[in-house]
């Protein structure tokens, strides 16, 4: 049984990701029936440990893993490292002796438990007495039993959890009423749209696209914009002398690292480094969001037949949050950017071949598991790669951010 897995990010009350819930299906039937579900729950421990790695599911950060109780009872969760995991126990659960046992005996051992979805009922009070962290759906439940709640539990020492945080509104609404952590889409969103002209910085980062994306690169034109950016010199060097490339010597000259790159990976490298410059004090997680979607859309090319436009899908993926990042509404960004019409259209939300594999890769992004199938009977494309293309994506992204990260400049 091929497993699929998904991430959402959790964010602190500073925008740091805290964590990432793993969203998980085994195929891509629309629903599972409880069995399918026990096996799953329990078989993407497995995966998250033996196969992925956890490390590549989480970044080094916290897990979010929801479990039935089935996977509780037989005691899976041990395999997980217990300083990285938070058992998430779902809505649907009672609690009965034997779960209760289970759950105290994780407790002791030093994992964090948190309630999905929580709504009060004194049936579930010896939970509580468990829970580190509670789950509130902030789109199905009010105002008011938001608050209650965060006034109810908090004082307990219970960290309180807003998900499906939809709005930078929302956002601050739960803060104010105490909440600790943040899951939701509302960080993907610009949240200052008053200037109608995109600063000269970030425009200067949109000029260096514009050179990196002529039908011809000239080296030594981009040599110089490179030399002109110290931070891009600095980080480029860094990049190319690290542990992935294994070079016998040292490379110290811009131009030797650009011509060793070779064209195609000079043209992600400077995207990303761009993009990332772009994001100013923007939380990192829209960066890596962005470089995780690029490489995912890069890796459909060639089972799509669109092995020529690989880069195209690269640049849609990588595209695909600048409104979040900049601040600024997608539209005008657009202008700016030489990208083909097709792409502008499919990161405008319009219909069509690339709007599809765009809706594609946000769906499975999000565990939009139900929409897949459509989606891949209109592009005609198997579901046997994706599950493989998403972790190679991660993969890629953890490394590439490596070499982008803000690093003081003491060099």
């Amino acid at each position: 049984m091929d497993t699929f897995i998904a991430r959402q990010p959790i964010f602190d009350e500073k925008q740091v990701v805290y964590a990432y819930e793993l969203l998980f299906r085994s195929g891509m039937d629309n629903f599972f029936n409880g069995d399918n579900l026990d096996q799953a729950s329990s078989k993407v421990i497995g995966d998250s440990v033996l196969i992925h790695g956890f490390d590549v599911l989480t970044g080094g950060k916290k897990a979010f893993f929801n479990v039935t109780r089935e996977t509780l009872i037989e005691e899976y969760c041990f395999m997980l490292p217990k300083d990285q995991t938070v058992i998430e126990i779902l809505e649907n659960i009672d609690p009965d002796p034997a779960l209760l046992r289970a759950c105290e005996r994780l407790k002791a051992a030093g994992y964090t438990i948190a309630l999905d979805d929580f709504v009060y009922d004194p049936k579930y009070q010896p939970f509580l007495e468990l829970a580190s962290i509670i789950k509130v759906d902030f789109l199905l439940s009010n105002k008011e039993d938001q608050r209650k709640m965060a006034e109810q539990f908090i004082p307990k020492g219970i960290q309180m959890l807003a998900e499906k945080v939809e709005t930078w509104e929302v956002y601050q609404e739960a803060k104010e009423m105490g909440y600790t952590y943040f899951q939701g889409y509302y960080f993907s969103k610009p949240t200052i749209l008053t200037s109608k002209d995109i600063p000269s910085f970030k425009l200067h980062y949109l000029q260096i696209l514009q050179e990196i994306h002529k039908p011809e690169l000239n080296y030594g034109g981009l040599e110089q914009i490179i030399k002109r950016e110290l931070s891009l010199s600095y980080k480029l060097l860094r990049y190319i002398n690290s542990a992935f490339f294994c070079w016998k010597v040292k490379i110290s000259s811009i131009g030797h690292a650009l011509v060793l790159l070779g064209e195609t990976e000079v043209k992600k490298w400077a995207s990303l480094m761009t993009l990332a410059s772009m994001a100013d004090t923007k939380e990192d997680e829209l960066v890596v969001q962005a470089i995780i979607r690029a490489k995912f859309c890069e890796s459909l090319a060639p089972i799509l037949g669109l092995t020529a436009r690989s880069q195209d899908l690269f640049l849609m993926g990588m595209f695909s949050l600048v409104d979040g990042i900049m601040d600024q509404p997608i539209e005008l960004i657009l202008e700016k950017v030489p990208l083909n019409e097709d792409i502008k259209a499919a990161l405008l939300g319009k219909e069509g071949h690339f709007g599809n594999i765009y809706q594609l890769v946000l769906s499975y992004e999000q565990g939009d598991w139900a929409a897949i199938p459509k989606l891949n009977e209109k592009l005609r494309l198997g579901d046997e790669h994706i599950a493989q293309f998403y972790i190679q994506a991660l993969e890629w992204a953890n490394h590439s951010f490596k070499g982008i990260e803000k690093t003081p400049m003491n060099v």
